[in-house]
């Protein structure tokens, strides 16, 4: 079915709760487990209907934040998703009590009662109304940021319209641009540090409730880490600090002399040739018919998934006032389909989209029949492999989108996979130290940032800069504020897909086979138990920073 044709309908919450109600109470009288069975069908079947309205909302409100129809109904996402949690809890509750369990593992293995084991400790029902504030908090955050209106060269720009003026070969143009996006945010900056204030308290006050000493732990147990802990993290972003961080000094060092600057000044650090960037060379149809040839020739799952995108409509691109920042794949569950959300600007970022997104999407259809729905649904770190892998399978096909920047395109492709693990790090470090420390003042979390910044990305020159030279700079991180400790996920999984592309690099068919073995397995595997069985290294093993990130430098180098 077409995005635009698919019906919503607010999924009333009277009414789900007396369905779950009646399902909590035939999974505990179940009497056999046929009963059993049927009974988590039903289940299974309410809730993909409920997510998915809530998934419509959700998308049609990110695509104009000013409809005031979607604007209410994800208020109102906002305020019932605690109440469903409450509702799924007890019915996990009369599953994991079910006599039946062992047939239940049988079937589906025992990674599903793990997830539920894990999220239990993550809700009671006396948190409902701080996880309402905690929604509400989220969502004006991100109305904050869709609703940037920036003057700069005789027009008004969204942040994401703003971006291809960082590019411009013109250094007075960069810098200018910069500016104004930076004052953007330090007239904003009260608000921005009110919200993530009242983000910290209440995370923290719910922490508490649930019996933690800090937000840390709830938000490890959030993200569903069932084989790694803090301590492993810790271990990892060291190796980054140790190993990855003097090799991007020396990338740095090789840009600023490439386009003849003394540092590399916050507006410098995105750009990387003199004579400019890489950029896509065709119309928003030409990028996306040479997508489509792209995606025929790689596999045949790849060309029936781009049909599918392509004949539903599940692109939405282009940006414009109203509509939300960044970019995201989202899944409507109830029509198998996934969407793509994003911003072209202009600039190679908009490649990313038909790489990076559409990674995360073909993962999305290629498991669409996996059932339960929980064992479809994997960890966040494990989709990324999915997305920041699929941009390196497609390297072969970009010569179509840039042309005679390719060279260009790739280089600072690969560089950027490098680059991109220091700061991935320091977002999590920054994380970590809030939650410790959750009374510390705005300023003392700005001047945290500087000194990680000065750890993790010593070659940038911030002084004297609006907002960055501050140390605000995380608050342009809306993970930070939206989905805390999620970032590292970034960091493993652009490790792995290092270790996809040096595969790729020797033997395409085998690396291309492991890929859709790591992609077929969904959530039916630990992270580190899916990597294991599609034949990839850990990336908490030591050496795989170094190997994956030697073979890189040599490819640059």
């Amino acid at each position: 079915m077409k995005f635009s044709q698919m019906p919503y309908s607010r999924p009333e919450f009277d009414e789900i709760n007396k369905t779950m109600s009646a399902l909590i109470n035939d999974m505990k009288n179940a009497r056999n487990k046929e009963e059993g069975f049927a009974c988590y069908k039903r289940y299974d079947d309410c809730f993909r209907s409920v997510y998915s309205m809530l998934s419509l909302a959700y998308i049609r409100n990110s695509l104009d934040t000013n409809d005031t129809f979607y604007s209410a109904e994800r208020d109102y996402v906002d305020e019932v998703e605690p109440k469903l949690t409450a509702l799924v809890q007890d019915f996990n509750l009369a599953l994991l009590a079910s006599p039946f369990r062992k047939d239940f593992e049988a079937e589906w293995g025992t990674i599903l009662f793990d997830k539920i084991s894990m999220a239990l400790k993550t809700f009671k029902p006396e948190i409902v109304g701080d996880l309402q504030e905690e929604n509400r908090l989220t969502t004006a955050y991100d109305k904050l940021i869709a609703s940037a209106q920036i003057e700069f060269d005789g027009k008004v720009h969204t942040l994401a319209q703003l971006q291809p003026y960082h590019e411009n070969t013109d250094r007075s143009v960069r810098e200018q641009s910069m500016m104004a996006r930076a004052g953007w945010y330090m007239g904003n900056s009260e608000q921005l540090d009110s919200l993530f204030d009242d983000l910290v308290k209440v995370r923290t006050r719910i922490a508490a409730q649930l019996g933690y000493s800090n937000f840390i732990q709830l938000g490890y147990y959030r993200m569903q880490r069932l084989s790694y802990s803090r301590e492993m993290v810790e271990a990892f972003r060291s190796g980054v600090l140790s190993y990855i961080t003097p090799i991007v000094r020396r990338l740095k060092a090789a840009q600023a002399e490439r386009i003849g600057a003394e540092t590399i000044k916050i507006f410098e650090d995105t750009f990387e040739y003199p004579d400019g960037n890489a950029k896509p060379t065709g119309t928003v149809d030409e990028i996306f018919a040479h997508g489509k040839k792209m995606y025929h020739e790689l596999s045949g799952d790849t060309a029936e998934f781009i049909d599918f995108m392509l004949e539903n409509e599940l692109f939405d691109v282009l940006t414009r006032p109203g509509k939300s920042g960044g970019g995201y794949c989202a899944t409507i569950d109830e029509y198998k389909s996934p969407f793509i959300f994003a911003n072209f600007n202009g600039t190679s970022g908009d490649i990313d989209v038909l790489t990076h997104e559409a990674g995360h999407a073909f993962a999305s259809y290629m498991t669409r029949d996996v059932y339960p729905s929980d064992l479809r649904d994997c960890t966040y770190e494990t989709a990324e492999v999915h997305s920041m892998s699929m941009e390196f399978f497609t390297w072969p096909w970009m010569e179509g989108f840039f042309g005679d920047m390719t060279g260009k395109y790739r280089n600072s492709h690969l560089a950027g996979a490098l680059t991109f693990l220091p700061y991935g790090s320091m977002v999590d470090a920054f994380q970590h130290y809030v939650y410790e420390n959750p009374g510390v003042s705005p300023k003392e979390r700005n001047s945290y940032w500087l000194e990680l910044e000065g750890k993790y990305r010593p070659y940038l020159d911030l002084a004297g800069f609006p907002f960055y030279g501050e140390g605000r700079r995380w608050q342009a991180q809306s993970h930070i504020y939206e989905n805390p400790f999620y970032y590292i996920d970034y960091c493993l999984a652009q490790t792995m897909a290092l270790a996809f592309w040096a595969e790729d690099q020797k033997d395409h068919a085998n690396a291309w086979k492991k890929y859709k073995s790591f992609v077929s397995l969904a959530g039916t595997r630990t992270f580190t138990e899916a990597l294991a069985e599609a034949g990839l290294p850990s990336p908490f093993q030591p050496e795989t920073l170094k190997t994956v990130a030697d073979a890189a430098v040599k490819w640059l180098i």
